[in-house]
């Protein structure tokens, strides 16, 4: 089974961290493509090198020196590199760097040595060929990667080396030119690695054992989440989850490769199993609720009018909104009334003239705006299945004293989403969570 395993920042952070990269390395023989981010933080009052080469380069911006900065990442690598008795040469690396530290050299080019360097010592201590993230990961003249290309040259190094080491986070462009993705993206650079040799499982190692069904700030110890499909994933992510990004999902979710969340300090843990399609047992005592998550500070706006016409009343309120580039979340309809519910923030002030303009505009019976509203969603593909489980969700929010103002259901099912007060978000979570999935 041949797997590409991509490590973030706190998995590499230092000499330790690389030792239980290297057992999970050789615990499995599939395991032959290897992406790293760059050193993290080592505790809470530590830096992480990313963090620590775009404050320098805000140094050079200013005119001001960060010889002391260069410094405390310079003795960070080669601490690492002692500490494991490798050999690659980083003061020389350093040496050819800092004559260059100057405002013509690109932000780009300076905070992607973080990762480039963890990268070499990584190789060096695995035993990998190193290939730099400059001659596989190939961006376009638009700024985006060239798929195309970027699989190609994956493979081929691949196919040439047998077990390789990218570094994360950057590529280049046509004309050579060092560049970045956005944060996060060593997870873009595993994924299409995983997606160029059509990797059996995708594995993203990190310091959490898996997805969580419900924020641990919120719920004390949730449940790790054991599978969950990509279409629960993304509802989960754009309620709110702190999950990863949708565009270092799409490269191995095309394909319908596995994409398994580990923990490195947790090896044994089996982490979160994300795959396109989920076949239950029969006899499986599956929860049917997957995950909750929500969002805080929306808006309800709501329209009465007695007789009115629908659709055509509907149709010239959204063209207002939309004119006030109001972001509409979910529309619920009733014989006289309709209602939208929006986020607060990108309104500001001009709720008042989105106000002015629907009376002026479809001349409600009544129009009102409540602010203060948290959206909260329970996902879950087996809901569907199961008879009756709004009605036990409602039952539960109302009979912990929760009040429910707005409710929606996507037309695949795979959600109910609720609105409730601001105040009452969190409960809200906790008793989803302590009915339905604790």
């Amino acid at each position: 089974m041949l797997k590409v395993a991509k490590f973030g920042g706190s998995s590499v952070a230092g000499a330790d961290q690389f030792k239980k990269v290297k057992a999970i390395m050789e615990a499995e023989e599939g395991r032959k493509i290897i992406v790293v981010s760059a050193a993290g933080k080592r505790s809470g009052d530590d830096h992480k090198l990313t963090d620590l080469l775009y404050l320098c380069h805000a140094h050079i911006t200013y005119g001001v020196s960060c010889a002391d900065i260069i410094e405390t990442i310079r003795k960070r690598f080669v601490e690492i590199r002692d500490e494991l008795g490798l050999e690659y040469n980083i003061e020389a690396e350093f040496d050819k760097l800092m004559p260059r530290l100057n405002k013509s050299m690109g932000v780009d080019e300076l905070v992607s040595r973080g990762e480039y360097l963890t990268g070499r010592l990584m190789a060096e201590y695995l035993g990998y060929e190193f290939v730099d993230a400059a001659d596989v990961i190939l961006f376009g003249f638009d700024g985006h990667i060239d798929r195309e290309k970027t699989y190609s040259a994956i493979k081929e190094a691949y196919e040439k080396h047998g077990r390789i080491l990218i570094p994360g986070f950057y590529g280049k462009l046509p004309g050579g030119k060092i560049k970045l993705m956005s944060r996060g993206g060593s997870d873009i650079t595993g994924a299409m690695a995983a997606a160029a040799v059509q990797a059996d499982v995708y594995e993203n190692w990190t310091d959490v054992s898996g997805i969580l069904m419900a924020d641990p700030r919120i719920v004390d110890q949730p449940s790790p989440i054991e599978k969950i499909s990509y279409a629960e994933l993304r509802e989960l992510a754009y309620m709110g989850a702190s999950v990863l990004h949708e565009e270092s999902i799409l490269p191995v979710k095309e394909p319908g490769i596995a994409l398994n969340i580990r923990n490195t300090n947790r090896p044994q843990d089996p982490g979160t199993m994300i795959v396109d399609n989920i076949q239950e047992d029969d006899d499986e005592q599956e929860r049917f609720i997957t995950g909750i998550a929500g969002r805080q500070n929306y808006s309800i706006i709501t329209v009465i009018k007695r007789n009115m016409d629908l659709s055509g009343s509907l149709r010239k309120a959204l063209e207002i909104l939309d004119r006030y580039h109001a972001v509409v979340e979910h529309i619920t309809l009733g014989l006289d009334t309709y209602a939208f519910v929006t986020a607060t923030e990108p309104l500001g002030d001009s709720i008042y003239d989105i106000l002015a303009d629907l009376q002026k505009t479809v001349r409600p019976d009544e129009l009102t705006v409540k602010e203060g509203i948290s959206l909260v969603a329970a996902v879950g593909r087996k809901m569907t299945s199961k008879p009756g489980i709004s009605g036990k969700l409602f039952k539960a929010l109302g009979d912990n004293g929760v009040n429910i103002r707005t409710i929606a259901q996507g037309a695949d099912e795979l959600s109910i989403i609720v609105g409730v007060e601001n105040a009452d978000f969190e409960k809200a979570i906790r008793v989803l969570y302590e009915g339905f999935a604790g």
